[in-house]
């Protein structure tokens, strides 16, 4: 690991802990693609935390964020990413911006980024973080995730970081031909990671394993009143 000598001893300990993230949380449980083991070095998770989760920013765990939402576990981001399949030239949509942080990932593997969140305090941050580490790949957009940003479509991949009840088809058909959305599919307590890959204009649907996310509320997703059960 090279240690630059602009670099504060506080800097030096959190690159060292990120390092340490990578080869034990994600690089050991199977993540080979080497573009997304180096985005996740690259981009410091603990630029997305709360102030008082720094000290906490590369455990193997997701953390709350403002709004009562969480920033995603490092493995749970890298495996999503490398589920993308992405090579350099995509154009690429998530949504649930929450933190920003895969947003950064994904800058580093993709062309350009159209993020999406539907609470405006998390966007406007994300924003700002995003700025200040000078990733000018991605606009923020504040929206209902739940239906896509059909405006900008197609897109060469589709990640939601949040769970939905089922697929909604408005995703799939913002999906450009050969494209995948990864997206958690359940109830609200536990969802199945799933892949929809568009093949001749049709979905194609594999799942990958549990997870849990916080709900996708929107007019595809979940209603506010329908969240708990």
């Amino acid at each position: 690991m090279e240690v630059s000598n602009d670099e504060s001893p506080e800097e030096i300990r959190l690159k060292e802990l990120r390092s340490r993230m990578v080869k034990e949380q994600i690089k050991s449980r199977g993540i080979r693609d080497k573009r997304v083991l180096e985005a996740m070095l690259e981009i410091p998770r603990h630029r997305f935390v709360l102030p008082e989760f720094i000290d906490r920013a590369y455990d193997d765990t997701p953390l709350p964020i403002l709004e009562g939402q969480t920033i995603s576990q490092p493995y749970m981001v890298a495996w999503m990413t490398e589920l993308l399949d992405l090579h350099g030239d995509e154009k690429v949509l998530e949504i649930g911006t929450g933190s920003g942080y895969q947003a950064a990932i994904l800058s580093k593997l993709a062309r350009s980024v159209y993020t999406i969140e539907r609470i405006e305090a998390l966007s406007n941050l994300a924003r700002r973080v995003l700025e200040e580490l000078v990733i000018q790949n991605v606009e923020v957009v504040t929206g209902d995730g739940s239906a896509g940003l059909p405006e900008h479509a197609p897109y060469d991949g589709i990640i939601v970081t949040a769970g939905a009840p089922e697929v909604p088809p408005c995703l799939v058909e913002q999906l450009s031909e050969g494209a995948r959305l990864v997206i958690p599919v359940g109830p609200s307590t536990i969802q199945m990671l799933t892949v929809v890959e568009k093949q001749k204009g049709k979905p194609i649907v594999s799942e990958e394993g549990s997870c849990v996310f916080v709900p996708l509320v929107g007019k595809y997703g979940w209603k506010e009143r329908r969240q708990a059960s």
